[in-house]
């Protein structure tokens, strides 16, 4: 019997490659500023502090977690490029808006809040995309797609970091156009290239994109999505109830996954910039680098679980996924008795090198010398009191610490996305995955704003401590509902596992 003709199954995949851009635009939306959102805050609004900037990361979250649910409502009962289109046009005009975030003469990191809580907002059409995936293909596709969604999500998040750390080149002064007020930098090109992308990916919506769904067999079905009448029989395996213990389960283990690596990627740069001495434009470029490299290592990941699922399952490379995300943070557990140089205030050289012997020997108010203030001043800054105590994250801690997370991520984000949608089975998923992705976004809220404020008054020792507390129990629940994850087909005898 003939599943689907050649024609279906060319435009099913077309369509489902615009959503793999989608998804890819969507993270370079996040990414791409992630590195110089700070050091921007500082530079048009001095006002702003280390806890501000936790709340400018979690806005976009927080746009996108109101979002999600709302265009995957939509998206269950109306065509998806109507979401999807809206969603992506509002993300063009959110990434403009923070292009203008510099021209107001006073509150504007409150623009720039504004500005990324819209770009989130953008970004809620994630669970439209996950949801075209998950109903337009088979169960023996579902993993592979999913896992493509992800490596391209994983693309554009390395892709991100990669173009802001090449319109560092620009500079911080960059190039004024008076005529309309914009200045081209190496703040606000990114943002405008990403609008660029963004009208390119309506045109491929509007051009390419058609509404497909089928069965878990592979079979074409009927769907409230088609904007017309198509040949397909009617869904009868959609007969029974999802499994809402493995559906909250899920949840709550996606939100770990995302709020750790929230944690991770929004402590990057001022972590680096108090551990290593590193200036605002230093912490931007290699930041960008190695979270480049770790991106690539990324896709890497995706490509080699496609096919490791095959032979052990997804159950089992989420638990795997898991304990690397433990290690990674474990590593990064401050050890030894080197101190951080400290940000001396009012002093020309602001780094001076200290370990914990000297630190007795000299306290640091004898250490000041006289003021220079066009230096920038490096360092720990000693509003932090930790500063004076705890010892430094030496970087080979950091970059090994990166190589595992960047191992462990993937790895869950792949394996919790295709569980997901494999107990939602044939039932729309709009809504579920809108969920789904609501939960992460969450995560992406409390992430930075934990982190922010845990490692601004105690230190990484608390920070990094609380997060492997956290990833400990994330393994106990996944032990407790192991034997529930499994796909909605098979817990109905109508396929074999």
């Amino acid at each position: 019997d003939v599943v689907e003709t050649q024609e279906h199954y060319k435009s099913r995949w077309r369509s489902i490659w615009v959503m793999y851009l989608t998804m890819f635009l969507s993270s370079v939306g996040f990414s791409i500023v992630i590195m110089s959102v700070w050091p921007y805050l500082q530079k048009i609004d001095p006002t702003a502090d280390a806890s501000f900037l936790g709340w400018i990361i979690a806005s976009y979250s927080i746009g996108q977690m109101v979002a999600s649910p709302l265009f995957g409502l939509w998206s269950n009962y109306r065509p998806r490029r109507e979401p999807l289109v809206v969603s992506t046009a509002i993300s063009v005009a959110a990434n403009c808006l923070y292009a203008y975030v510099h021209v107001p003469h006073s509150h504007n990191k409150y623009y720039m809040l504004t500005a990324r809580a819209l770009v989130g907002f953008g970004a809620g059409n994630v669970a439209v995309v996950r949801s075209y995936i998950a109903g337009a293909t088979s169960l023996t596709e579902r993993t592979s797609a999913m896992a493509n969604t992800s490596a391209c999500q994983a693309v554009g998040f390395i892709l991100g970091p990669v173009f802001q750390t090449c319109f560092t080149l620009i500079g911080e002064e960059g190039i004024t156009w008076k005529l309309v007020q914009l200045q081209l930098n190496m703040y606000t090109a990114p943002v405008l290239f990403g609008a660029l992308l963004g009208v390119i990916n309506i045109i491929l919506i509007f051009a390419i994109f058609r509404e497909h769904r089928v069965d878990d067999t592979g079979r074409q079905c009927k769907s409230i999505n088609f904007e017309e009448e198509e040949s397909g029989v009617p869904d009868q395996d959609a007969e029974g109830t999802i499994d809402h213990v493995a559906v909250v389960a899920l949840n709550l283990l996606f939100f770990v996954i995302l709020f750790v690596f929230a944690v991770f990627e929004t402590i990057s740069t001022p972590l680096t910039m108090d551990m290593y001495s590193w200036t605002r434009k230093e912490a931007v470029f290699y930041n960008g680098i190695i979270l480049s490299v770790v991106g690539i290592e990324s896709v890497v990941v995706f490509m080699v679980v496609k096919t490791l699922s095959k032979k052990t399952g997804e159950r089992a490379i989420l638990h795997g996924g898991l304990l690397i995300v433990l290690v990674g943070f474990f590593i990064l557990l401050p050890w030894g008795k080197k101190l951080p140089n400290i940000q001396w205030q009012e002093i020309k050289n602001n780094s001076i090198p200290r370990t914990a012997s000297t630190e007795m020997l000299m306290p640091f108010w004898s250490l000041q010398l006289p003021s220079n203030h066009t230096v920038e001043p490096v360092g720990c800054p000693v509003t932090q009191s930790w500063c004076l105590k705890t010892p430094m994250i030496y970087l080979a801690q950091y970059i090994s610490s990166n190589v595992l997370i960047g191992l462990g991520y993937p790895v869950c984000n792949v394996m919790s996305y295709t569980l997901y949608s494999k107990i939602l089975g044939p039932k729309p998923q709009g809504v579920y995955m809108g969920w789904l992705t609501a939960s992460g976004s969450g995560a992406r809220i409390l992430g930075p704003v934990f982190v922010s404020q845990i490692y601004t008054h105690l230190g990484p020792r608390w920070a990094f401590s609380l997060i492997c507390g956290v990833v400990v129990v994330s393994l106990l629940l996944l032990e407790i509902v192991y034997k529930r994850l499994i796909a909605f087909s098979v817990r109905y005898g109508r396929m074999q596992e």
